[in-house]
Parts: structure tokens; C-alpha cells; sequence
């Protein structure tokens, strides 16, 4: 993994926005998961091309695939996997049943690919073809672009087990690490291909006020370093500076007054075997935490990614908020230990648009501009 050590690099979370076609054919694939419609890849093949040239052209180091094949980042596992055929829990919605008036105002960010079986058998993959099939994608999209380095997202088996509830594993433990020896082989199929792995964790701060509401503090903790103990099982074999980990409280525009502060979680989050840790750092509840980092000391060889932009606002940040935010982390932990990223996904579930898609690139633009201005405020020169 690339780090910082000339100037601040930039990148983003995942998922990027996907154009009408594609979401049209998600649907499409919803409906008929067995069905290879030739359609479908060729539409994503050429959404993959669009995001990879515009993450060049705003300026963006380190790249991906947009995650356009996929309808979000958790549930697609439920088609390419055995054991989900169990009763679909609740729509997850995007309101707050405490405010109504929010909740009616959020009904249209609903995502529209609500269906979360639980899981019902055993976890075995069915279709390693559709996983590999983004990995070839992706790797065929970056050849030749000139970027610092691509990375591709994986659901973590903590993730995974908080969207598709366990109904079949005599534990939540057996569950988990089933779920990390299946994941195992995509995980490793994205480092061969040459990828940063990024395992996408919400399930260690978004969980504590969805599932695990009803428990203490200190029994929360015991729960996701049970999680964080699967998740290292899973990549036991991989290199650590070859994988990042994404930590967040959801991406939705709720007022996150119950969110469990960083530094409650983040010792627990820090011994995940990946190098960098991705966690929001731009919204307004959880900006002021770069503060953490005076009392937390970052393990020898770890790496942070504070997200330095907003994904649920359409204001697009000015450079210099950006480079503050940045120089804010570098000047407590180092610069060579910062890449500068977004809180959360731009395209978190196919066919929800809270930022407008024009606006994405203009966020990410002024992302990679407040990084170069950081980046000459840190070395004392302007950033190649």
C-alpha cells in the first residue's frame, strides 16, 4: 500500500455513483439471479470505464471500480453465496422513528434492493463466477491508467452478519467464522489480482445503536472484538499493508446523535490486521474527533484515512476546509501516516441519490485540490 511519504495522497470510499442503465439492470438481476443477461455486463463494463477516467480527471490517487456491479456493498453476497433463503427481515428505511417529520422528508433515500434473507444453511459460494467476474472487470479498467494504486471493497463477516441475520448457526461466533473462511477466497482473490483490499467494517460503530442497541458499552466491545477476531481470521494469510479497513456510522442523514464516539471503539478497531483504517471524519458529529488521535497512539506501521469530505451533503467543501481537516491529522500522527478520503460510499445502494452525481465529482475534485494544498503546507513546497 502507497503511503504519504511525498505528499498527502487521495482517495474515497468505494461506491461511486452508477448510471440509469445499470441500476435498471440491477433490478433486472434481482428479479431473475440466475440469468446472465450479456446486457448487464456489457452496461457495467462501460460504467467501470466512466468512473475509473473521472477519478483520474478529479485528481483522486488511489482508485477503484465505483462498485458498479453490485446493487450495495453488503446484501449482492446473498447471490453468490449458499445458506440465504430465509425469512427477508425489515426494509432497513433511512428515517428515525423518533422524528417522523425526518422520516417522511428520508422516505425517498429508501434503498430500493430491500431484500435480506436470513441465513437459513450452510455458507458455501454458488457463484464464485459473479465475484470474479469484478475482479476481472475492475483489473481490466485500470490497466493503463495512470493512478498511485487501486484498491477493491469486500464485506467484512461482521458487515455481512449484521445485514443477513444468522438463523441457522448454533452462535453468532460460528456464524461469523463461517462466514470469514468463505470470504476468505474473494479476499484473496482481490490481493492476487494485484488490488488493496478494503474490507468495509460498519458493523464496528453502526451496529452498536441498530444491533446491538439493548446492550452496555463494555458488552458491545466484547462483541466487536469478536467480530474484529473473525474479520483478522479471514486474512490471516494476507499481508496487512496490502488490505484497509472501512469503520463508519451509516451514510444516511439522520441527525446521529446515538453514534458510539471513535474513542470508544477505536483500540478494538486498531487490531484488525489491516494496515489503514477508513473512518468518517467530516460530517458534524463526528469532525471534532481527529482530537482522538492526541490520546490514541497509532500502532508502529498503521496507516489512517479520515474522511476530509462529506458524502451526504451536496455542499461541495472549499479546498481550504479540506486541507485544514487534513493538516489537522497529519500534524498529530504524521503526515506519512494520512491519506486524505470521504466519509462514506457517493453510491452506497443502487438507485438512492443523496448527492447530486455532477456534485460527486466536484466534491472529489476539491478533495484532491485540498490535499495538494496540504501537502505544500507540510513539505514546504507545491505537491508534484
Amino acid at each position: 500500500m502507497k503511503r504519504s511519504t511525498e505528499r498527502i495522497l487521495a482517495t474515497h470510499t468505494g461506491s461511486l455513483p452508477r448510471p440509469p442503465r445499470v441500476i435498471e439492470l440491477l433490478f433486472e438481476q434481482q428479479r431473475n439471479p440466475t440469468v446472465r443477461n450479456p446486457a448487464f455486463a456489457a452496461a457495467v463494463d462501460a460504467a467501470v470505464a466512466e468512473v475509473v477516467r473521472k477519478q483520474v480527471e478529479a485528481g483522486i490517487d488511489i482508485i477503484n471500480d465505483g462498485e458498479q456491479g453490485r446493487p450495495d456493498y453488503t446484501v449482492h453476497v446473498k447471490d453468490r453465496l449458499t445458506g440465504f433463503e430465509g425469512e427477508s427481515a425489515p426494509p432497513l428505511g433511512t428515517g428515525e422513528e423518533d422524528f417522523p417529520e425526518l422520516s417522511a422528508l428520508l422516505a425517498q433515500f429508501a434503498s430500493p434492493f430491500q431484500y435480506r434473507p436470513a441465513c437459513s444453511g450452510p455458507v458455501a459460494w454458488k457463484d464464485w463466477e459473479a465475484a470474479q467476474a469484478d475482479i476481472d472487470r475492475a483489473r481490466k479498467a485500470i490497466q493503463g491508467v495512470k493512478a498511485e494504486e487501486a484498491f477493491m471493497t469486500s464485506p467484512s463477516p461482521g458487515q455481512i452478519g449484521r445485514y443477513l441475520r444468522n438463523a441457522y448457526y448454533p452462535s453468532a461466533e460460528a456464524y461469523l467464522f463461517a462466514l470469514a473462511d468463505v470470504m476468505s477466497r474473494e479476499y484473496r482473490a482481490i490481493v492476487d489480482a494485484g488490488f488493496v483490499l478494503q474490507l468495509d467494517c460498519p458493523d464496528l460503530a453502526l451496529s452498536r445503536h441498530t444491533v446491538f442497541a439493548h446492550l452496555s458499552l463494555e458488552d458491545f466491545r466484547r462483541e466487536i472484538a469478536m467480530h474484529v477476531e473473525a474479520l483478522n481470521h479471514a486474512v490471516r494469510d494476507i499481508p496487512p499493508e496490502r488490505m484497509r479497513m472501512h469503520v463508519c456510522w451509516g451514510s444516511t442523514l439522520g441527525p446521529h446523535h446515538k453514534d458510539v464516539p471513535l474513542k470508544d471503539i477505536i483500540d478494538i478497531v486498531l487490531k484488525g490486521r489491516p494496515q489503514a483504517v477508513s473512518f468518517p471524519g467530516a460530517n458534524p458529529r463526528h469532525e471534532h474527533e481527529w482530537k482522538v488521535w492526541r490520546d490514541v497512539k497509532l500502532p508502529e506501521g498503521k496507516i489512517i484515512i479520515p474522511g476530509v469530505i462529506d458524502s451526504t451533503s451536496n455542499f461541495v467543501e472549499h479546498p481550504e476546509v479540506v486541507a485544514d481537516r487534513i493538516l489537522n491529522y497529519a500534524r498529530v500522527v504524521g503526515r506519512e501516516n494520512v491519506i486524505a478520503g470521504v466519509d462514506c460510499g457517493f453510491g452506497t445502494f443502487a438507485g438512492r441519490v443523496q448527492v447530486d452525481s455532477k456534485i460527486v465529482w466536484m466534491k472529489l475534485a476539491s478533495l484532491a485540490e485540498g490535499a495538494r494544498m496540504a501537502s505544500k503546507e507540510l513539505w514546504g513546497r507545491a505537491a508534484a
